[in-house]
């Protein structure tokens, strides 16, 4: 395998908005943050290019700064089951970080992307060297496991229209995006996140236009009836 310790030291022309955005940097002390930059690797990666396979021993912890990176595992026959998205400011890698592990799953740029590596060795002496940094650690460990076990009780639970009227909600909510979504992924990954096939999403997405309660346009997905949204997440089933 390439040794992904290829690139340069990062300029941090983003910093001022970056480092004092959301996720692993938000509210660091200027100290620590000197400290991060001082071990962080900048690596670029182009549309579908693999960051790491699953089975690859532990680089590090992974930030991207700009770009989309999907986070998926392969079955038997090849199908494809992916388990999230991170977005700018959004961390990955964090698990085996600790636990020097294999990596669990695929890496791959959805989007040409930037991303900042530290390093694991470097970056354990950080955390032990730093209370604080452990701690922020440990948030951004328990809400992934929060977001895991959401999507392990939505793939058991609920049927596929539950589960995509879920995903229109957190978007608009947690992603403050309002009424209308503007998709970043193809419905073909969407479909995958979701644990269904292309068919199937495509046909529930149909239905759901032609009920009102969505207007769909290319990538853009207008929410025209929240309550039967809610209803629908909740179980209520799609005439």
């Amino acid at each position: 395998m390439e040794n992904f310790f290829w690139g340069c030291k990062v300029g941090f022309r983003e910093e001022k908005t970056f480092f004092s955005s959301r996720g692993i940097f938000a509210g660091m002390p200027e100290n620590m943050m000197r400290e991060l930059k001082k071990i962080a690797v900048e690596q670029a990666f182009e549309k579908g290019e693999m960051i790491f396979y699953e089975g690859d021993e532990s680089f590090g912890l992974y930030v991207v700064l700009s770009g989309l990176i999907k986070i998926y595992k392969l079955s038997a026959d090849g199908r494809e089951q992916i388990f999230q998205f991170i977005k700018p400011s959004e961390t990955f890698g964090e698990v085996v970080v600790f636990s020097g592990k294999a990596v669990p799953a695929h890496a791959e740029a959805v989007q040409r992307s930037r991303v900042l590596l530290f390093p694991r060795r470097d970056f354990l002496e950080m955390i032990r060297a730093n209370p604080d940094l452990a701690l922020t650690m440990l948030a951004i460990l328990s809400e992934r496991l929060r977001r895991f076990t959401v999507q392990v009780e939505n793939l058991s639970l609920k049927e596929v229209p539950s589960r995509l009227a879920g995903y229109f909600l957190y978007l608009s909510r947690e992603e403050a995006k309002g009424e209308v979504i503007e998709l970043d992924i193809s419905k073909g990954q969407l479909a995958s996140l979701l644990g269904t096939i292309p068919e199937t999403f495509s046909r529930i997405l149909r239905r759901m236009a032609e009920q009102g309660v969505i207007e769909v346009r290319g990538h853009q997905i207008r929410l025209l009836d929240i309550p039967k949204l809610i209803a629908l997440s909740e179980g209520e089933k799609l005439s």
